[in-house]
């Protein structure tokens, strides 16, 4: 017997009830999302190399180097935990960057978002 509760389907608007984040009818749409982009829209070069081991390794000393906290709440007085290891110029714009330290940064989610809404309207759709 499965002990989780049901709750409503993460899709606005469902009144289905699920015990994971989407009903079996938006799990499959959002799967279908999903592989659209990812056939038609991401960028296979940038994909294959965040998953190579250079930059997994790279990506790893990134962490340790900053501490595991984010750049930009640290210059504002903050300490927030850093996720995800960012490109300062990103690599659409500088692909021999790629593995620079220098051009590396390790900020949280939110400031993630925010730079890379900077990097839009700077640089131009990714």
């Amino acid at each position: 017997m499965n002990s989780k509760p049901l709750r409503p389907c993460n899709k606005p608007g469902c009144p289905n009830l699920t015990r994971n984040g989407y009903c079996e009818q938006h799990k499959t749409a959002k799967a279908d999302n999903n592989r659209y982009y990812d056939k038609y829209n991401r960028n296979k070069k940038h994909d294959q190399f965040y998953h190579s081991s250079s930059w997994i390794k790279c990506r790893d000393y990134i962490k340790i180097r900053d501490n595991g906290l984010c750049k930009h709440c640290l210059n504002e007085k903050r300490i927030t935990v850093g996720v995800i290891v960012d490109h300062i110029v990103p690599l659409s714009i500088d692909w021999t960057k790629r593995l620079d330290e220098d051009n590396l940064q390790l900020l949280c989610g939110g400031c993630h978002n925010v730079k890379t809404n900077e990097d839009i309207k700077k640089y131009g759709k990714k």
